[in-house]
């Protein structure tokens, strides 16, 4: 269990010439190091009934379980400060959508955005408060605690333990890795972008919404088709979108981004709603009951110790950046760019870092949670390491071969980077949900891997 503090409950109340909306901070990580309550900005929002709409969209999704909608998760969402820009950030209990609120620059006014990242309460009579923000009234927003707060410490502690599963942890990282390799698929206009989206299912009982879908851009709009035709779009699980039509009156485009189409299995993508001053980004793992925790795409960095080393130094020169330059990394670390890479998926495991599809480029986060706690949950890394530390593994050439504790033989090709095995999860899987323990084993011996007390 997560124990998540705050020192009052966030509210939105009257106020004069406007409202006022209190967002309490938890515990969380700033330049100066952990911190009890920091503030991130004190200012007005130049868009209100649309910041309210996406804000109450994130939370929808931090309190959903797509998968089982019978069971419901109580997440709070994470802020983090980047100077320039407030990121809201919350993931389903189910672990299959990563949702995102960007409030841009040209969404905040008069104040300045301060840097770091924690745990934002999203109460129930805030949930209701926000759904009732209409009309053009002013809207001031407050992240963190006031002057009040920060000089007494009178007013009462609220304090949630929340389970924080470890498959959700995982799932931060693997979906910043995911969506590096996503490009922009198609760009509707507003009206399109409404029609499309009011046409999907909205939920309801678990499989009524027909699964995986596919649509391919056609001229200014997407246009649903049967099977994965070159330039399409997945769509796994329509009804995950649901939390977007709190915003849909609000949208100015659609933005879908996801991988090149290669056979016919689903796969992930992100859908971004353009709003006023900011962006609303919603991440689908590729099927409803696949959670991003097992998509195994950070693994082979975890296995390195090359990436351990480097991640630290990279880890010293990131200072919250809202987008962080490969290249200048590159430039100030000595590292070559793909070094600098493999760096950041290492720190995307323990939430140091996410990636943002719409400037393709990672930015620069800390998430207030165990920083080592993805890694060491992960059991296919687990299993890898005690495997090279029962000398489980013989080289030959491109050829390991793997024994398990029970005898069975495993062989592993690893020929010019390019991986296969014999066992079942490899002929299940083909590599598509990363490599399987006896690969990473393989590779962790060729490269000296040492697996210390993680093997234990």
């Amino acid at each position: 269990m997560q124990a998540v503090a705050y020192s009052r409950p966030s509210v939105l109340e009257s106020a004069p010439g406007g409202q006022r909306l209190g967002l309490e901070t938890s515990r969380g990580a700033t330049p100066t190091g952990i911190e009890d309550h920091p503030r991130f900005f004190t200012g007005f929002l130049t868009a209100p009934q649309v910041a309210s709409a996406a804000l109450l969209a994130v939370a929808d999704v931090a309190a959903a379980r797509y998968h089982q909608p019978q069971l419901r998760a109580s997440l709070d969402p994470v802020v983090t400060g980047n100077g320039d820009r407030l990121r809201f950030e919350s993931f389903s209990g189910c672990g299959g959508v990563y949702a995102r609120l960007d409030v841009l620059e040209a969404g905040l006014d008069g104040g300045e955005v301060g840097h770091g990242t924690t745990n934002v309460d999203v109460n129930n009579p805030l949930r209701e408060a926000l759904s009732r923000v209409g009309g053009d009234d002013p809207l001031h927003l407050r992240v963190g605690p006031d002057e009040l707060a920060v000089t007494t410490s009178a007013g009462p502690v609220v304090e949630k333990r929340v389970p924080l599963p470890d498959r959700w942890l995982r799932g931060f990282a693997e979906a910043q890795v995911i969506a590096a390799g996503f490009d922009l698929r198609a760009e509707l206009p507003a009206a399109e972008a409404v029609r499309f989206l009011r046409s999907l299912p909205g939920g309801g009982a678990r499989g009524t919404a027909g699964g995986v879908r596919w649509a391919v851009p056609s001229g200014r709009t997407l246009r649903p088709t049967t099977r994965p035709v070159p330039g399409a779009v997945c769509l796994p699980g329509p009804e995950r979108l649901v939390a977007l039509r709190r915003v849909l009156r609000h949208a100015t485009a659609l933005r879908v981004y996801g991988p090149p189409v290669a056979g016919t299995a689903p796969v992930a993508g992100a859908w971004e709603v353009v709003l006023p001053g900011m962006r609303l980004t919603l991440t689908l793992s590729p099927e409803v009951a696949r959670g991003f925790s097992g998509e195994g795409g950070v693994l082979d960095a975890l296995a390195t110790d090359a990436a351990a080393e480097d991640a630290e130094l990279i880890a010293v020169l990131l200072a919250w950046e809202p987008r962080i330059d490969i290249g200048d990394l590159a430039t100030a670390s000595g590292l070559p760019a793909e070094r600098v890479r493999a760096a950041l998926v290492r720190l995307g495991t323990s939430g140091r870092v996410g990636y943002d599809t719409a400037e393709a480029a990672y930015f620069h986060r800390e998430l207030p949670y165990d920083a080592d706690r993805a890694e060491r949950s992960n059991p296919r890394l687990r299993a890898a390491r005690a495997l090279v530390a029962a000398g489980a593994v013989a080289l030959d050439g491109d050829i390991g071969t793997v024994t398990a504790r029970d005898g069975h033989v495993h062989r592993v090709r690893d020929a010019a980077g390019t991986l296969s095995c014999s066992c079942l999860w490899w002929a299940r899987y083909r590599g598509g949900r990363g490599p399987c323990k006896h690969a990473l084993a393989v590779r962790m011996t060729r490269r000296g891997a040492t697996v210390g007390q993680d093997a234990a």
